[in-house]
């Protein structure tokens, strides 16, 4: 396919992207930026699509202080006004001493000098992703306090977990977490846990409040998805306009495929774990079951091992017994063996 040709396919799969094909022809396809951006991605008819809800996306968009500002004040009920100040932190948490775990999150944030928040999103659930986020928002509490200094200098910690994944069974897709005692009265507000599931049934209402919207853009599977997307909010159509620029650079492609490889490469490395354990498992199983087939015939030990080595034992007897030239109806009695077995024993 020519170029001129692939590119009118690029423009009539993309029914709202502007594009000067006549431009592009008279500054020449290879000098065209956007022609470029689509011929390195765009493969047989099909537009790879970096969504929201990528690692790549989440750590682009929370760059945009537009885009932070009022995601943070629809998670936390507040008004951007409120939000006077917003500045990102460096994400590697302080370690006190060289063999302490190393603490990294996906966005920090601190607001208005008194508050740091963490934005992190988590694609699958792993075992103790509970004790995982109280840890990291441990460390985020205690690493700005040097020794000596007063406590009073702590700031409260907020933690955001965008879940592509159902944590709880109930239907609410927004948790929150304080210290409460068992009255649910709040003992501190220092230490506050957000969690938001993507794969939670929305309300049907024809009005979204603004957290609704973010959950509806960061579950956008494609283009189209978010070219649908009616709202009023600024800050989410500053995050439509991120990721499809995302979409155009072929840097950020680049570290998706990155992402996509590392993903894949991990899942087939688990994936042979499990089935080299399973293989183990199953012949360290087997050896157990007939060592005690052989010795004790015990009601213990692997199912499959112990059958089996509870045959073979008989099968060792019965050519013991052919060696000794018993005649055959004699072996088929005193061993309870079948004719056919014995016919297989002989060979």
């Amino acid at each position: 396919m020519s170029a001129a040709n692939l590119f009118r396919q690029i423009a009539e799969n993309s029914r709202k992207l502007k594009i000067n094909i006549e431009q592009c022809q008279r500054s020449g396809y290879n000098k065209c930026k956007t022609f470029c951006h689509y011929l390195w991605y765009f493969k047989g008819g099909r537009v790879m699509f970096i969504p929201p809800k990528s690692d790549v996306s989440i750590k682009e968009l929370f760059q945009n202080e537009m885009v932070l500002r009022h995601f943070i004040s629809a998670v936390l009920a507040i008004r951007p006004e409120d939000i006077r100040t917003i500045r990102l932190k460096n994400t590697f948490l302080r370690r006190r001493y060289r063999k302490q775990k190393q603490g990294i999150l996906d966005v920090l944030a601190e607001m208005n000098n008194s508050t740091k928040v963490s934005i992190e999103l988590q694609v699958k659930h792993y075992a103790y992703w509970d004790r995982r986020q109280l840890f990291y928002l441990a460390k985020l509490y205690t690493e700005d306090l040097r020794s000596g200094e007063n406590y009073d200098l702590l700031k409260r910690c907020v933690s955001i977990s965008i879940l592509d994944f159902n944590l709880t069974n109930r239907k609410e897709y927004h948790h929150v977490y304080y210290l409460c005692d068992k009255q649910g009265y709040k003992f501190s507000d220092v230490l506050e846990i957000h969690i938001l599931e993507l794969k939670k049934k929305q309300k049907e209402t024809e009005v979204m409040d603004e957290l609704e919207e973010w959950i509806r853009f960061f579950r956008a599977g494609s283009k189209e998805d978010l070219d649908m997307t009616e709202t009023k909010n600024p800050g989410i159509l500053e995050a439509i306009r991120v990721v499809k620029e995302i979409n155009l650079s072929q840097r950020m492609r680049v570290r998706y495929e990155a992402h996509l490889k590392q993903m894949r490469d991990e899942r087939a490395w688990k994936a042979y774990e499990r089935e080299k354990a399973r293989k183990e498992g199953l012949a360290e199983g087997r050896m157990e079951g007939r060592a005690e087939g052989r010795m004790e015939g015990r009601a213990e030990g692997r199912m499959e091992g112990r059958a089996e080595g509870r045959m073979e034992e008989r099968r060792q007897i019965i050519r013991n017994m052919l060696d000794q030239r018993i005649p055959d109806q004699e072996i088929l009695r005193l061993s309870g063996c079948s004719e056919e077995e014995l016919k297989d024993i002989k060979g």
